[in-house]
């Protein structure tokens, strides 16, 4: 049985000032996803995951026509596919700090995406705190946010993609003694999803035909896309497609009995008096109710794909995601539905790459923007060409080249 103290915990100094040590260290990612190589089906389940059938996500032969020469992957894959990278030991002054009992949840992510990952790349991780800031939440009381920046390579040690996340660290019981939120569950009429299904119906995917520079004005508009009501099946389809928040993935029978006494503080008891995931605040309403929220709500990075979605099938499949910048504002409860939007807001020559910014907006069914969000793509142009990737930073292509060569080095010796 987990300990009704772990689960009320408080945010312990040691532990602050344990991640403020870890600032400017990166450190190489051992944990593997549920997909650790980017074959065809690992891309295809990602992407159905949020509701994306592009198929050059989805489909093998697709790609084989297109700029790229064969199926690529969805922009964020990086959260879904993953190899253990072979590192040198942490030192014991540099652990982790536990934040035991402590909920967390994330506020939002930038991304910066410099190589396409191609079916059956390999994907590995290293990742370190950036910075570490203590605020006074309305929701939840003291809270502690933590900046973490996560860079992906490829198996040649190629940069595909670095991510900032936003990580907030709240104590549950402050937040359950405040109940700052509470809302009156979505319910829907005929009309109401009538609505949504004409937006559904008449979504647009730009596909194969280029959606040229030159062709594009300030002022043109994206989407709209829909997505929700939000459900539990959204949820577990999002986990099938590989988001897996290793080691602390759904696990069943043998694995969670191994999790339950491995990682105790993570799990506390239901209504049934059976220690289950404290991650169950996205499907299980009842212990999202213990933690502060009204009702169980979905993962932040799920918006994030929502919003590329709405970037991708605008752009078209010889454009290039550049960055995406999220803020997750509002909560998206089960039964919430969201209607994504955006419009141009520049374009330019930048670095001799043709882009254009987007600005972004997930407005839900009260007509709240729970996601704002901006976007820069590379467009193919008449007059420059074919996109052009960008320019990995040189100190994250070194930092990728002696990690990489680290990794093989400890390969090597464990043969011998």
């Amino acid at each position: 049985m987990a300990d009704a103290a772990d689960h009320d915990g408080i945010i312990k100094e040691e532990d602050v000032a344990q991640a403020r040590k870890l600032c400017g260290h990166y450190f190489a990612e051992k944990n593997a996803e549920l997909y650790t190589a980017a074959h065809a089906d690992a891309l295809r389940n990602f992407a159905q995951g949020y509701g994306d059938d592009n198929p050059l996500y989805t489909d093998e032969e697709y790609g084989a026509g297109t700029l790229w020469k064969t199926q690529i992957a969805p922009p964020l894959i990086g959260v879904a596919v993953n190899k253990p990278l072979l590192g040198d030991p942490r030192p014991a002054d540099l652990k982790r700090p536990a934040f035991r009992g402590v909920h967390n949840f994330v506020s939002g992510t930038e991304w910066e995406l410099y190589r396409p990952v191609r079916s059956g790349d390999t994907l590995y991780t290293f990742q370190g705190y950036e910075s570490v800031e203590e605020k006074e939440s309305e929701f939840a009381g003291r809270t502690v946010i933590i900046r973490r920046r996560h860079i992906r390579m490829n198996q040649n040690g190629e940069v595909v993609s670095a991510a900032r996340v936003i990580l907030i660290h709240a104590e549950r019981k402050a937040a359950r003694s405040r109940k700052k939120y509470t809302i009156e569950p979505a319910s829907y009429t005929a009309a109401d999803l009538a609505r949504l299904d004409e937006i559904y119906a008449a979504e647009h995917r730009r596909g194969a035909e280029p959606r040229w520079f030159e062709d594009v004005s300030v002022g043109d508009t994206l989407g709209p896309i829909a997505k929700g009501p939000l459900t539990t099946t959204d949820i577990i389809v999002f986990h099938a497609g590989g988001y897996g928040f290793t080691p602390f993935a759904p696990t069943t029978s043998r694995l969670a009995h191994r999790n339950r006494h491995r990682i105790k503080s993570f799990y506390v008891d239901n209504a049934q008096g059976f220690p289950d995931v404290a991650q169950r605040v996205h499907w299980d309403s009842d212990w999202a109710r213990q933690v502060g929220a009204p009702m169980a709500y979905d993962y932040g990075v799920m918006r994030d794909c929502w919003l590329s979605h709405l970037v991708t099938d605008w752009m078209g499949d010889h454009a290039w995601l550049l960055r995406q910048s999220s803020e997750i504002r509002k909560f998206n409860y089960m039964g919430d539905s969201h209607v994504l939007t955006g419009e141009v807001v520049a374009k330019r020559v930048e670095d001799g790459c043709p882009v254009v910014d987007l600005e972004l907006r997930g407005l839900n069914q009260r007509g709240e923007n729970t996601c704002p969000a901006t976007a820069t793509v590379v467009l193919p142009s008449r007059e420059h060409g074919n996109v052009r990737l960008p320019d990995v930073p040189a100190d994250l292509a070194e930092e990728a080249a002696r990690m990489m060569r680290r990794h093989h080095e400890l390969r090597a010796a464990a043969r011998v």
